[in-house]
This record gives C-alpha cells, sequence and structure tokens, in this order.
C-alpha cells in the first residue's frame, strides 16, 4: 500500500458486560469485555507497545494495558 497504513475496525459487543482486573505484580490492567475470557483471534500493539488490544470475529473482546499506574499517574499502595 505505498505508505498508507490500512484502517482497521473492530466493534465492542457490549458495554453492559465490562469488568476489569488489576494485576498489581505486573502492574498490567486488564478490561474485558463480556463475562467470559475468550480466546483471541488475534492481537496487536499499539504504537507504543504498551496497549494489547485481543480480538476474537472482529471485536474488541479485551484490552491490556501495560504500566498501567505509570499511564494513569497514580501510585498503587
Amino acid at each position: 500500500m505505498s505508505g498508507e497504513e490500512k484502517v482497521r475496525e473492530y466493534k465492542i459487543s457490549d458495554l453492559d458486560k465490562i469488568w476489569m482486573e488489576y494485576d498489581r505484580q505486573n502492574d498490567i490492567l486488564y478490561i474485558n469485555f463480556g463475562y467470559d475470557i475468550e480466546d483471541a483471534d488475534e492481537e496487536f500493539l499499539s504504537g507504543d507497545g504498551d496497549i494489547v488490544v485481543r480480538i476474537k470475529n472482529r471485536r474488541v473482546v479485551s484490552l491490556m494495558i501495560m504500566n498501567f499506574s505509570d499511564k494513569a499517574n497514580i501510585i498503587v499502595y
């Protein structure tokens, strides 16, 4: 595509079923869209490499935010 990056579009099914979990030891915030953790068909990293987007059937099933306390500028006790 001669220098152009293709824009990918994904959907989030139901925001009413969102839940989060924080891994203090590894400083990762998991955001899940749905009641169950689903296996992903694909994963990709954000431009800075700190956010993993997990996809299944063109739907975002979860996000993993690495180094969450630094990104949110908070101190975790």
